[in-house]
């Protein structure tokens, strides 16, 4: 379905100025954004992906990741062709590097209220917005969103945090939890391997957590890339700085895509990142695609509060949001 964009201008000669993302693209007629699917029709800028979506599938929350948010619940997660992000790594590109560019490239037309229908019937307490980048299906997700709320379900975004701040004030009143990529730590980083910049995606992340979005991030460790001491500890630093309650979780990367000349991330890495996490001062780190590290303890006393074997939660202690033990208050929506 094609339907008019949110968030953008029209200038002099026809061209279009979108803003929902911080490349801030302007468009020429008959040209497309960065994205791939947002394209200038006389001087109008259009959405060409509202309602087609290319994935939908019943989830783990955890499986986002999100492990402070309704743990051991399902999401029903949906997805739209494109990326305003072109990483060589990654891990969705079949479609998520899929553009409306010369294409006819279509998923199946769903209406907002089916989506919200279907994640009730499968008894999912959340809507995820994944696999590709939600910002580049905005208005669908937005629809869905603002309906899903009426019907009593929470909406997740798992996003590269490249929106811009207004798509974020529009979408706040709907938009319960976001997880975050947070590639790296360097603009050289940002620049070689996702075409984009460093601090839009932290100012992002400053802007939700003074919205009151639910935030926890991710860092897919890609070795010789964004592993050094000095990186980790940059990263670290900078979740302390926005919150020390955010969850990190660190992922072993694996070989994809373009990016095939690296070897799996050591594990040893991984644990690395932990410790420089731990000494910046974060209460919960999380490791990602490996067996062991995904379990939840008290920031406060050590004791196993959520127990996980791989996406499954085997067990929650945690009670009225307190750890049992020492009755300290955990971080997050338990």
């Amino acid at each position: 379905m094609i339907k008019e964009a949110m968030l953008y201008e029209g200038l002099d000669a026809g061209k279009a100025h979108c803003y929902l993302c911080s490349h801030h693209c302007m468009i020429l007629p008959g040209k497309f954004g960065i994205c791939g699917v947002r394209q200038n029709v006389d001087g109008k800028l259009y959405t060409l992906v509202y309602g087609d979506i290319i994935a939908t599938q019943v989830d783990p929350i955890e499986k986002k990741p999100l492990y402070h948010f309704l743990p051991g619940t399902t999401s029903y997660s949906i997805a739209a062709i494109g990326c305003n992000f072109k990483c060589s790594f990654c891990q969705n590109w079949e479609i998520s590097q899929l553009s409306k560019r010369g294409s006819n490239i279509s998923g199946s037309e769903v209406k907002p209220a089916d989506i919200v229908r279907d994640a009730k019937l499968a008894g999912s307490k959340s809507i995820s917005y994944t696999y590709t980048e939600p910002t580049i299906f905005f208005e669908y997700a937005y629809d869905v969103a603002k309906l899903a709320k009426k019907n009593g379900l929470y909406n997740n975004f798992v996003t590269n945090g490249y929106m811009s701040v207004e798509a974020l004030e529009v979408i706040k009143p709907y938009l319960d939890s976001a997880n975050v990529d947070l590639k790296g730590f360097s603009e050289e980083f940002y620049q070689k391997f996702c075409k984009a910049h460093l601090e839009p995606v932290l100012k992002s992340i400053r802007a939700m957590k003074k919205l009151g979005v639910w935030v926890e991030i991710t860092t897919l460790i890609i070795p010789g890339q964004n592993d050094s001491e000095k990186e980790l500890k940059g990263i670290a630093e900078f979740i302390v700085s926005v919150g020390k309650e955010i969850p990190w979780h660190i992922s072993r990367f694996h070989p994809d895509y373009k990016y095939l000349e690296s070897l799996p991330t050591p594990v040893e890495t991984l644990k690395k990142a932990k410790t420089i996490g731990e000494r910046a001062g974060l209460r919960y780190i999380y490791l990602g695609n490996v067996l062991d590290g995904n379990d939840t303890y008290c920031y406060n006393c050590s004791h196993l509060l959520i127990k996980r074997i791989g996406f499954d939660v085997v067990q929650n202690n945690v009670a009225d949001s307190k750890c049992p033990e020492c009755r300290a208050v955990i971080d997050g929506i338990l």
